[in-house]
């Protein structure tokens, strides 16, 4: 408290001085001038005597001119290497970088082992039954038809009457093709009569011999004429015979696309336009693709016996007719037509039956998932894990379909590594890295789908 009201009297001190300088300035303003003037003039005096601040440096001796090269190639070689190693250390850096993102961009892929089969001393494959001879029939004659005589599934023998039909135009050109013969040979006796005639004039040489040539040219004309008005006769004489259609061959009617009334246009080239289909059913032909792996026990004329799904426990006899005798390369199967006789008509064409072959149980035979297939322009494929970790795109060839697995009859073994869920995107021979930890899983996986197949496919046939 005391300080307080001591600065508060020094200031009020030194306001009451300063208004006293300055009342006395204001009384006396030129002796206030000299004497900040005589002031000056002291500061400027004492600042001469007073010692300068800055000192000038001692005089060296100049370097000589081999030392500052010297100093300067050190100075230059420091800058060359510490650009050097920045050089360097950048490159290192792009290559690792570079590295690290190939590594990125480089797949990782579940593996797994296929799995060993059981052998099999059968075969069994689908194959689409279809009939022994199988033939549109098409109208040789255009005109409208009149009726039909048999209708679809109708039993029919070679040379039955099928339909009419009715040609009012062909009718008309065949009459008049007929008036055309009668001219022809009316023309043909005309001029076989003068012939006869300048030939005997030519004899007596009341005629030129170039007259007689002429009118014994115009007989052979007329008879090309008239040989040319028979054959078109006859031609329109045939498209009236076909005016009623008759089966081709033994067998059953399997369609028929007309009604009375309907027009009927002549040829295979009109599109919807045959009359009737018409297939021989006594003896069915079956087409199979059998794996190449099982092409060496496929003998022409041995037996074998179809099933159907619809007919259970039910086996049909039948023979190996004949097969391709060569593996088709798309497909690495053969192809082959086995005969299933038919006399009662129970199998009817077109259905899907299963046929059993009876081979050899020295074939090789894995399995492996179904979402391990590649299925592509090429054929089924599978990608197996090469050396380096490289990819190989393997053709396979494809034997029963369990579901969740496929039979492979050739192509794989059993200590190949092949990738489960391959993207669509993967080459032959692009690198891969193989997750670790997911081919025992997924191999266990596997083996769960195949034992439970086992189990299932106790009558050999899959299902």
């Amino acid at each position: 408290m005391a300080q307080s009201e001591s600065k508060t009297t020094g200031n009020v001190h030194a306001r009451e001085n300063a208004a006293a300088e300055q009342a006395q300035d204001n009384h006396h303003p030129h002796g206030a001038q000299a004497q900040r003037d005589e002031e000056i003039e002291e500061i400027q005096r004492r600042s001469k005597h007073q010692p300068p601040g800055i000192q000038r440096p001692p005089d060296l001796p100049p370097a000589s001119p081999r030392k500052a090269v010297t100093v300067v190639a050190i100075a230059l070689a420091v800058l060359v290497l510490a650009g050097g190693v920045t050089l360097l250390l950048r490159v290192s850096h792009d290559h690792a970088l570079a590295k690290e993102t190939e590594q990125a961009t480089i797949p990782t892929v579940a593996v797994i082992h296929p799995l060993a089969e059981k052998p099999n001393e059968e075969l069994v494959l689908p194959g689409s039954l279809l009939a022994f001879v199988e033939s549109p029939i098409y109208a040789r004659t255009n005109g409208y038809l009149i009726r039909w005589y048999r209708d679809i599934g109708s039993r029919v023998k070679k040379g039955e009457l099928l339909a009419d039909i009715d040609t009012p135009e062909v009718d008309q050109e065949l009459n008049q093709a007929r008036a055309t013969q009668q001219q022809a040979a009316a023309q043909l006796e005309i001029a076989r009569i003068t012939s006869q005639r300048w030939e005997n004039l030519r004899k007596t040489d009341a005629v030129s011999a170039q007259e007689a040539d002429q009118y014994a040219s115009a007989f052979q004309q007329a008879k090309a004429n008239l040989a040319a008005a028979e054959a078109n006769v006859r031609r329109l004489e045939q498209l009236e015979g076909f005016k009623e259609v008759y089966a081709p061959f033994t067998g059953v009617l399997t369609r028929r696309n007309v009604d009375p009334g309907a027009l009927i246009n002549a040829g295979a080239q009109a599109p919807g336009r045959e009359l009737f289909d018409i297939a021989r059913i006594d003896t069915l032909r079956v087409f199979t693709s059998v794996p190449q792996a099982y092409a060496t026990f496929i003998k022409v004329g041995e037996e074998t016996n179809i099933t159907l799904q619809e007919l259970p426990g039910q086996k049909f006899p039948a023979r190996i007719a004949r097969t391709a005798d060569a593996i088709d390369p798309s497909s690495r199967t053969l192809l082959t037509e086995v005969d299933v006789p038919n006399p009662e008509g129970e199998l009817l064409p077109g259905s899907l039956g299963e046929v059993h072959f009876a081979v050899g149980s020295n074939v090789d035979r894995v399995t492996v998932p179904v979402n391990a297939m590649l299925f592509r322009a090429q054929g089924p494929q599978v990608a197996v894990i090469g050396p380096n970790n490289r990819v190989e795109l393997r053709h396979l060839s494809i034997g029963r379909d369990y579901g969740t697995t496929l039979e492979v009859l050739g192509g794989l073994s059993i200590l190949d590594l092949i990738v489960v869920n391959p993207p669509d995107s993967l080459e032959d021979g692009q690198q891969v890295n193989v997750a670790q930890g997911d081919e025992s899983h997924a191999t266990r996986a596997a083996t769960a789908g195949a034992g439970a197949k086992t189990a299932g496919a106790t009558d050999g046939s899959g299902r």
